[in-house]
């Protein structure tokens, strides 16, 4: 691991592109090769040797079905996997490592040192939601350029999107009051760069993680835990140090003790001008009104409630009666909220009927029993509403778009003869979620189990 895995800078490798309007800084990105399996090249070697790598193919992602309960996935991690697509290179070092096991043979190894990604990928633009069936990802090239993407291709977007999912119903639950990310101590410390920027792209307004802060300009907030109470005489000397640090408008934290005194001793130091109180345990929806209706007789009128402690999309509905301004989420957002991946697949779905660049394409699918099946066919995909604009149908086709459908497409292009073509900023894709979430039916924004609020229908 180096400090470019974190997002951080590192001399020694290579520089990625400026990511146009990302918000974040220009840092070193390493070759994302090896984050495949071993499979992926044993299959190109095989296919090199039998002529058939270079035949025409079309792969797509998607899942047969969302986690149980889920009404609707969102799609995050598309900017992650256009990086990644972009640093796929087979360096001497990864050349070597190859060689040395035994992986693949000389002539896959010349083929992979000339490796560069030169197809086109289409997919559902960041922020989109999504349904069973959809295609999410559509990746055309020759067999041999694209079945190596898989691995790398599914574990940014099964993970990412899971956050993103749950993220989007704490969004929902919270009604409008901000969410902070901080689950940074409850993952892996590249997931947790990974899991601020899905959060953020499934609603949540700033994050705790400095590398996401860094790597990706998502807004980052923090001010102190237990232990810099504790490290001082009295809780009232640990206030006083953090304003005379931090200013009147910091945060401070009421629970390490008696939440009433420190209440008290929080307003007498900070004044009514304090910024916020943060409680992190109890009976929260108890003790934020009392803390409430004590701030208020107190003269400290504006200032706000923080709530952390365990929190997931339930607890935050729970407390939609609590006068609570924000709630700081970790352990249960980072893990998916139950649902850590999406079970996304990455199929063949069409393959050219022979080496010639000509030979048109033959769809293929897997036709085995036991609910893994899936639909041969390159796909388009369509989200068809009602007379109100509200979205009714999740249409997938492989034919000619219908014609009141054409306005209605979901894929957009993200790669085109191996250059990226669809960079935005983080920003876009987290407003594209909230206007998608809005356009779906009422049902969607449910918590209570239930099927998909779409029906995915095959044209």
């Amino acid at each position: 691991m180096n400090a470019a895995d974190l997002g951080l800078p590192n001399e020694e490798v290579r520089e990625a592109r400026p990511k146009k309007g990302g918000g974040g800084r220009r840092v070193g990105v390493p070759s994302t090769a090896l984050f495949t399996d071993q499979y992926e090249l044993t299959m190109l070697q095989a296919a090199l040797r039998a002529g058939t790598a270079d035949r025409r193919s079309v792969f797509e992602v998607f899942t047969r079905r969302l986690p149980e309960g889920r009404r609707y996935g969102v799609v995050a991690g598309v900017g992650r996997v256009l990086d990644a697509v972009e640093n796929f290179r087979f360096d001497n070092a990864v050349l070597d490592f190859l060689r040395e096991r035994g992986i693949v043979d000389e002539p896959t190894l010349a083929w992979l040192a000339r490796y560069r990604f030169s197809g086109d990928i289409w997919g559902y633009p960041e922020g989109e939601v999504y349904f069973p069936g959809s295609p999410v990802l559509r990746v055309e090239g020759s067999f041999a350029e694209c079945v190596l993407l898989e691995t790398v291709i599914l574990s940014i977007l099964n993970h990412d999107s899971a956050i993103a999912a749950a993220a989007s119903r704490m969004s929902s639950a919270a009604g409008g009051r901000r969410l902070i990310e901080m689950g940074a101590r409850r993952t892996h410390e590249l997931a947790a760069v990974a899991s601020a920027r899905a959060a953020y792209v499934g609603g949540f307004d700033s994050t705790s993680d400095l590398a996401a802060g860094f790597r990706y300009g998502i807004p980052t907030v923090g001010t102190s835990a237990h232990a810099f109470t504790l490290l001082h005489d009295t809780e009232r000397d640990a206030f006083r140090a953090q304003v005379d640090s931090l200013g009147r408008g910091t945060t401070l934290l009421v629970d390490t003790y008696d939440v009433a005194e420190a209440v008290r001793a929080a307003v007498e130091v900070a004044g009514p001008e304090l910024g916020a109180v943060r409680i992190d345990s109890g009976d929260l929806l108890l003790v934020a009104h009392r803390v409430r209706a004590q701030l208020d007789e107190l003269g400290a009128t504006d200032t706000r409630i923080v709530v952390t402690s365990d929190l997931d999309e339930y607890a935050i509905a729970s407390l939609a009666a609590a006068p609570v301004d924000a709630y700081g989420v970790g352990t249960q957002l980072v893990t998916g909220s139950g649902h850590p991946t999406c079970s996304m697949v990455y199929k063949l779905v069409a393959r050219a009927a022979s080496a010639d660049r000509k030979a048109p394409l033959v769809p293929v699918a897997k036709k085995s029993v036991g609910g893994k099946a899936s639909v041969g066919g390159r796909k388009w995909a369509a989200r068809r509403t009602d007379a109100a604009g509200v979205a009714e149908a999740e249409v997938v086709g492989t034919g000619p778009v219908p014609p009141e459908l054409v306005d209605r497409q979901l894929l957009v292009e993200l790669v085109k003869g191996g250059d990226v073509v669809a960079r935005e900023p983080l920003e876009a894709a987290r407003a594209r979620h909230i206007a998608a979430r809005a356009g779906l039916p009422l049902s969607a924004t449910q918590l209570s189990r239930g099927e998909p609020v779409l029906p995915t229908e095959y044209a």
